[in-house]
Formats: structure tokens, sequence, C-alpha cells
């Protein structure tokens, strides 16, 4: 792959768009969001990260004509049997509790209110899924899993989502107080990324459309 390959990520997520073009420089991809390419997201209505990542990446791919990667990620939560899962980024907004990552926190907060710590189980869990056209028949797929459990309150710093709410389990401490490069080293996303990287390194071979 040369440095010229242009790559589109099927988000609209700024905080996963960042992360990602971070992750990917060592591969000389340079990646362009869906938004800048003017490709309109696609409501995501399957019922697995795997096939979310496909979809959005296929329509990414088909509306461009370049390779794209796309990616579905979400919170689980054992005490609530998983949720909120598919739905992470739309958690508060399924409940009329308002619409933003501090909204989604707090009712994150709420429905674990009084469990102890070893009831607050959690895992991020990334799915990632690289097509070279948008008919590629063997899309590349890549999963990264990683464990924590959720706080009993909101812990200041940097990061998105649910950052500041999961004690992650390498470092024992909120993913909001950890920097970048660390983040991007242990995250669910990271674990992804760098199978990904790994097997495109592999495997990667230009295909036309």
């Amino acid at each position: 792959m040369t440095d010229a390959q242009s790559i589109v990520f099927a988000s609209s997520n700024a905080g996963k768009i960042r992360e990602l073009d971070e992750l990917l420089t060592p591969l000389g991809m340079q990646v362009k969001s869906q938004i800048e390419l003017g490709v309109e997201p696609l409501p995501e209505t399957a019922v697995t990260f795997v096939e979310n990542a496909i979809v959005k990446a296929r329509h990414a791919s088909s509306i461009t004509g370049l390779a794209a990667i796309a990616d579905d990620s979400g919170l689980e939560v054992d005490a609530l049997n998983g949720a909120p899962g598919l739905y992470s980024a739309r958690f508060a907004a399924m409940h009329d509790a308002g619409s933003g990552d501090s909204d989604n926190n707090a009712l994150l907060l709420k429905k674990l209110e009084g469990l102890a710590d070893d009831e607050r189980g959690a895992r991020f869990r990334s799915v990632m899924v690289f097509l070279r056209h948008e008919n590629d028949p063997s899309p590349i797929i890549a999963e990264g899993v990683w464990e924590g459990h959720i706080l009993h309150s909101e812990t200041s710093g940097g990061g998105f989502g649910y950052d500041p709410v999961f004690c992650n389990h390498d470092t024992n401490t909120a993913t909001s107080l950890l920097d970048k490069h660390e983040k991007n080293r242990l995250s669910h996303r990271g674990q992804a990324v760098a199978q990904l990287i790994a097997r495109l390194s592999d495997a990667y071979k230009p295909m036309s459309a």
C-alpha cells in the first residue's frame, strides 16, 4: 500500500475519526471521514456489531469508490444484560433522557445505583471491517474487547463517550485519565486496529471494484 492510498472511514463520530487517524498513521493510510466525502450515514438497523460495520463500510465504498473501513462498537454492562450494547451512542435518547455523552453516563450511573463494584462488570467491544471495494466478497474483520467495570461517579479528564465512568482493568483507572497513546495501545478499538493492521500488512493487495 502506498502513502497515496485513500481510505474512507464510515463514521461521523469525531472522537473515533481522530483516534483511527492516529492509529493508522504507521500503515501510511490517508484516512478520510465519510462526512468530508459527502456520504450520508445509514440508519444502523442490524442486530450485531459485525453486520452494522459491514453495512456501513459497503455504503461508504459504494458512494466514494474507495476502500472503506467501518467499525461498530459499544459498552456491554453485565448487570444490564449487555446493554447499552449496539445502542451505546443513543442510550439516553432511547429513554428520553437527553442525547449527549453526559446524558448517557448519567443514565447508566442511575441504572446501576446501589450496586457494588463486583456487580458492575462491563466491557467495551469493537468490531472493525475493511472492504477493498463495495462488492468485496471477503472483508477483513477484526475485534477487540476491553474489560473493566463501571465507576460510581464520573471522573474528569479526557476521552469521550463512556470514558469518564469506565474503569479499565489494565490500569484500574478511569479511561478518561489515560493519555491518548496509552488508550490507543490498550483500548478495544486499539486492539481491533492492531489486528486490522497486521492482517492488512500480510494480505492487502489492491483490487478494483
